[in-house]
C-alpha cells in the first residue's frame, strides 16, 4: 500500500493501491472524509488537475501518481466546461457590450462631447484629488481601463470569474495604451494584475500558473514603483496611514500558492506566514469597533478608519470626520458640475462634437458678453477664444449671432406650447403681436385666447377672417395655408435659413431640439457601469474583507506543514 498526503478540503494520509485505484475511487475517498459531494471535488497533483479523460479504468499508477506525492484537495469553481454554444454566445455578446459602453463613456469625457444622460465621471488618486492623464488619448484610455477594472470587481463580487477575467484583460489592454511614464507611478495595473490572478486562483485554472507568476512579478515591481521601497512614499502619501494592507495579504497569498505548486516550499512558507502575520494586524476587536461606532458612524467605515490608523481610536474619529466633510464637500462640487452639464447641453456642441468649454465661457462672461451669446460664438468657433472674441467683437457678425438665438428661442417656445408665430399669424393675428404672446408664455389654449381677449374692436379683418382665426384655434393650419400673407412667406424663408445655419455650423445638439446622436447608445449597461463607479471611492480597492484569503493561507500553511512532517 502506498501513502498519499491529502491537504485542502480535508488533510491527512490515505494508503491506497496506485496500481489498482482509479482516480474516481480516490475522490470518492476525500469525498467520504470530507463529507462533501465527490463532483464538486477536484483533485490536484504537480500543478496539474487530475483527469482520466474519460478512460475510467486508468489507475493512479497510470496517472503518474507515486508514492507520498502531494495531493490537494478542492471544491468550488473550475474552468467553466460544458457551456452551451448559445450560452457561450450570449456571455461574448454581453463582454462586447460591457467593452463597447466603456470606450463610449471614456470617449465622451475625455474629449468634452456629452452623452443624453448625465454622467459625472472623472478620475481621482487616493487622496480624493482629481487626476489628468496627459493627453487626450492617455485621458480616454485610463478612463477606459479604470472603468473596465470597476466593472470586473462586481463581477468577482458576484463570482463570475470567467467574465471577470474577460473584463480584465480589455482593461488591461486599455491602460497599455497609455504612456508607460504616466503608468509608472501608479497602482492600477499592478492592482489588475493581482486581481487577474486571484481569478484564477478562485476558478482552480492550474493551466495559468506560469502566466500568473509572471503576474505576479509584475505586479510587486509595480506596487515597488507607485508605492516606494517598504512603501516608503505611500507613507508619505497617506500621512502614515495604511489602506494597502488588505491588497499585500492577497499579493503574498497568491505568491506562495505559486511558489507551492512550482515546488519551492521555503518560498511559499515565507509568503504564507507573511500573508497571515499581516491578515492579524487588520483584526479589530469587537470593543475597539464598538467604541468607534458609537460615535455615530457605520461599520463599512469605522472598519477602515481602524485598518488605515493602526487601530488607533482617535485617529480614526479624526479620519471619518474628515472623510464626511470631504464627501459633503464633493456632493456641492458634482451638483456645481450637474449645472455645468445641464448648462453645456443647452448651448449644443460644436461642429467637431464638443461641448462648449464653461472656463472659456466665464471668462468671456467675465469681459461683458452675456451667457448664450459668448456660448454660441465659442460652439461656432471650436472653444477658440481669441477666434471667439474676435466673432463677438465684429458689429455685423455679433448682431447675426444675437438674431440666430432670438430665433432658436423662438423655435423652442414654439415647440414647448405647440403653436408657432406662423400658426397664429395664419388665424389671422398680427405677428407682432402673436410674438409677444408667445414670448409671454403659456399653453396653446392660453395663448390663443389672450390674444382674442385683445383683439381691438375696429379689427381690420373681416368677420370671415374672424370666423377662420376662431376655428383654426383647433387646427387651424391646414385650412388656412393658403391665406399666409407675404410677411409670413417671409418668415417662413428666414426659420428655413435658421434650420440651415443650424445644420452647418451647429453639427448636433445634445438637448433642445431632440436631435439622435450619430451612434445609438446601450444606456443599460452605459448606466450600469456608471452607477458601479458612483459606489466606489478613492479608497475603495483596499477594501477586502479577506474572508476567503484567510481561508486559503491556513489551507496552503496545513499542506505545508503535512509535507515537511513526512519529509
Amino acid at each position: 500500500m502506498a501513502k498519499l498526503k491529502v491537504a485542502g478540503t480535508w488533510g491527512g494520509l490515505i494508503e491506497v493501491e496506485l496500481e489498482n485505484w482509479t482516480l474516481h475511487m480516490l475522490r470518492d475517498e476525500v469525498a467520504k472524509r470530507s463529507g462533501l459531494d465527490p463532483d464538486s471535488i477536484k483533485l490536484i497533483c504537480a500543478g496539474k488537475i487530475l483527469k482520466d479523460d474519460g478512460d475510467a479504468t486508468l489507475t493512479l499508477a497510470q496517472l503518474g501518481i507515486k508514492e507520498n506525492s502531494k495531493i490537494l484537495s478542492t471544491r468550488g469553481a473550475a474552468p467553466e466546461e460544458g457551456k452551451s454554444i448559445v450560452d457561450e454566445e450570449e456571455r461574448s455578446r454581453r463582454l462586447s457590450r460591457v467593452k463597447a459602453a466603456a470606450t463610449a463613456l471614456s470617449k465622451r469625457h475625455a474629449d468634452g462631447s456629452l452623452p443624453i444622460e448625465d454622467y459625472n465621471i472623472e478620475l481621482e488618486d487616493q487622496g480624493g484629488h482629481k487626476v489628468q492623464f496627459g493627453t487626450e488619448t492617455d485621458q480616454s484610455a485610463a478612463m477606459m481601463g479604470l472603468m473596465l477594472h470597476t466593472k470586473a470587481k462586481s463581477l468577482i463580487e458576484m463570482e463570475m470569474y470567467s467574465d471577470a477575467v474577460e473584463v480584465l484583460a480589455m482593461a488591461e489592454e486599455s491602460f497599455l495604451l497609455c504612456d508607460p511614464k504616466i503608468l509608472a507611478f501608479v497602482d492600477n495595473l499592478p492592482m489588475m494584475e493581482i486581481d487577474i490572478v486571484w481569478c484564477y486562483f478562485l476558478l482552480r485554472d492550474i493551466k495559468c500558473l506560469s502566466d500568473a507568476g509572471v503576474r505576479l512579478e509584475r505586479a510587486r515591481k509595480g506596487l515597488e514603483r507607485a508605492h516606494g521601497k517598504d512603501l516608503s512614499r505611500l507613507r508619505l502619501l497617506q500621512a502614515g496611514q495604511s489602506p494597502e494592507m488588505a491588497l499585500y495579504v492577497r499579493l503574498e497569498l497568491l505568491e506562495g500558492v505559486v511558489a507551492y505548486h512550482t515546488g519551492q516550499c521555503d518560498k511559499a512558507l515565507n509568503a504564507l506566514k507573511s500573508a497571515h502575520a499581516k491578515f492579524l494586524q487588520l483584526q479589530i476587536p469587537d470593543e475597539t469597533l464598538s467604541l468607534v461606532m458609537g460615535m455615530g458612524f457605520q461599520e463599512k467605515d469605522a472598519k477602515r478608519a481602524l485598518r488605515l490608523n493602526n487601530q488607533d481610536i482617535a485617529s480614526s474619529i479624526d479620519f471619518l470626520i474628515e472623510e464626511r466633510a470631504k464627501r459633503a464637500q464633493k456632493r456641492e462640487e458634482d451638483l456645481q458640475r450637474q449645472k455645468e452639464i445641464n448648462e453645456q447641453k443647452k448651448y449644443g456642441v460644436t461642429p467637431m462634437k464638443k461641448a462648449v468649454d464653461m472656463q472659456m465661457l466665464n471668462r468671456l462672461n467675465s469681459i461683458g458678453y452675456a451667457r448664450d451669446l459668448a456660448a454660441e460664438s465659442l460652439r461656432r468657433n471650436e472653444n477658440d477664444f481669441q477666434q471667439a472674441l474676435d466673432t463677438l467683437t465684429n458689429p455685423k457678425v455679433n448682431s447675426s449671432i444675437q438674431a440666430y438665438i432670438e430665433s432658436r428661442k423662438r423655435k423652442r417656445q414654439e415647440q414647448l406650447v405647440g403653436i408657432s408665430v406662423d400658426e397664429l399669424v395664419t388665424m389671422g393675428f398680427e405677428r407682432g403681436r402673436a410674438t409677444s404672446a408667445l414670448q409671454a408664455g403659456g399653453l396653446r389654449e392660453d395663448i390663443i385666447q389672450r390674444l382674442l381677449q385683445s383683439v381691438p374692436e375696429a379689427h381690420p379683418a373681416s368677420s370671415a377672417n374672424d370666423g377662420v382665426a376662431e376655428s383654426s384655434g383647433f387646427g387651424g393650419r391646414e385650412s388656412t395655408s393658403n391665406e399666409v400673407d407675404g410677411g409670413g412667406a417671409e418668415q417662413d424663408s428666414e426659420m428655413k435659413d435658421d434650420t440651415t445655419d443650424e445644420t452647418a455650423n451647429r453639427g448636433s445638439t445634445s438637448g433642445d431640439d431632440g436631435e439622435e446622436e450619430d451612434q445609438e447608445r446601450d444606456s443599460e449597461i452605459e448606466d450600469d457601469i456608471a452607477n458601479e463607479i458612483a459606489r466606489v471611492d478613492s479608497l475603495s480597492a483596499y477594501d477586502i474583507n479577506l474572508v476567503l484569503e484567510i481561508e486559503a493561507i491556513n489551507e496552503y500553511l496545513a499542506m505545508l506543514d503535512a509535507s515537511q512532517e513526512s519529509a
